[in-house]
């Protein structure tokens, strides 16, 4: 199977077991927290509660490590970090929710002071995420939102959705006369990819009725996009437009289409996938079918990442951040220049 410039989805089995409490308390500024003492011998849980802290250390906990905003997102981060006197940490998950889970449950008893982690499997990172809180741990949920919380990071996740439907839909509208077939590479395991699917197929559908809808596949990695939609274009070699939950996805599409025949300036076809992956960038700027991405900026992120756990210990009322998204198409050169300029 060909390979792109996208490592595959990661697994996305269950955590190990986590552990329900913490190691007995100790003093918070030993690993670069510090928050008054209530009295008890620990800290409380409610990090608000516990007052301001002086936060010096962060631990970036992003699973997926063999993909290509890993490196960037840590470059960045450890910068942004360093403006703020902050050292940054970081796991090595390499994909994989067991070693994700041995990680963080780590980090809790070594009472690493703030937590940024995009969980693999949500439902399973509950109690990690309440060990952390009852240890007077800071823990930032990213990618999403867990009951067991001090904040979290999200992407504007059915915003995005949005914009990439209504941008495909007056597409083909404009270039279709409304009709022509089109399917979708959709993700429904976690919050972020049920809301950018939402969203994508409710604004299009919307938009565009006339277009028939042949096609909803789980897929968020290049892969399995290029397999899903290569068996999709075994049915409907006519289909016209692929729209993907991730970019990675769509440009598993992009290459299905461009390997049985289709050339990369085909004016009937629309290839469009949401994040802003370098990849994707690059094929939009060259005026191919890959048409549109709903695009997020690196470096907003990696500042959320800094920003929101120093909210938090600062006592900042609704520390939480929405990270804005961009719809980027065509004839947007600076705009995408700026974003690959990011993530070199």
């Amino acid at each position: 199977m060909n390979r792109f410039p996208y490592a595959p989805s990661a697994s996305r089995r269950q955590f190990l077991a986590l552990s329900g409490g913490a190691a007995a308390a100790s003093l918070l500024a030993a690993t670069g927290c510090s928050a008054p003492d209530d009295g008890t011998g620990s800290a409380k849980a409610d990090n608000a509660a516990a007052g301001p802290k002086t936060l010096t250390k962060i631990g970036l906990d992003y699973p997926f490590t063999q993909l290509p905003l890993y490196s960037t997102l840590v470059k960045l981060s450890t910068a942004a970090a360093k403006k703020k006197h902050v050292s940054l940490l970081t796991t090595s998950d390499a994909s994989n929710a067991d070693t994700q889970a041995t990680n963080l449950t780590t980090w809790v008893s070594q009472k690493v002071p703030a937590i940024v982690s995009f969980p693999m499997v949500f439902e399973a990172t509950e109690s990690v995420a309440k060990a952390a809180l009852d240890a007077g741990l800071i823990w930032v949920t990213y990618g999403g939102t867990l009951e067991h919380q001090s904040a979290d990071i999200q992407f504007s996740f059915l915003k995005g959705g949005t914009l990439l439907g209504e941008a495909a839909a007056q597409w083909a509208n404009e270039q279709l006369g409304g009709k022509g077939k089109v399917a979708f590479l959709t993700d429904s395991t976690i919050q972020l990819g049920r809301e950018r699917t939402q969203g994508m197929i409710d604004a299009f559908t919307k938009h565009a009725p006339g277009v028939d809808v042949v096609a909803r596949e789980q897929a968020i990695d290049p892969d399995t996009g290029l397999s899903k939609s290569r068996a999709v274009l075994a049915k409907h070699p006519d289909l016209n437009i692929i729209l993907g939950v991730t970019d990675a996805a769509a440009y598993g599409g992009y290459k299905a289409l461009q390997q049985t025949g289709r050339k990369s300036t085909d004016a009937k076809t629309f290839v469009g996938g949401q994040d802003g992956a370098a990849p994707s960038l690059a094929a939009i700027k060259q005026g191919t079918f890959y048409r549109a991405s709903a695009a997020l900026a690196p470096q907003d992120i990696a500042n959320a990442v800094v920003d929101v756990p120093l909210a938090v210990a600062a006592g900042k009322a609704n520390p939480s951040v929405q990270v804005p998204v961009t719809l980027v198409q065509h004839g947007d050169a600076a705009r995408i220049d700026a974003l690959l300029a990011q993530n070199s």
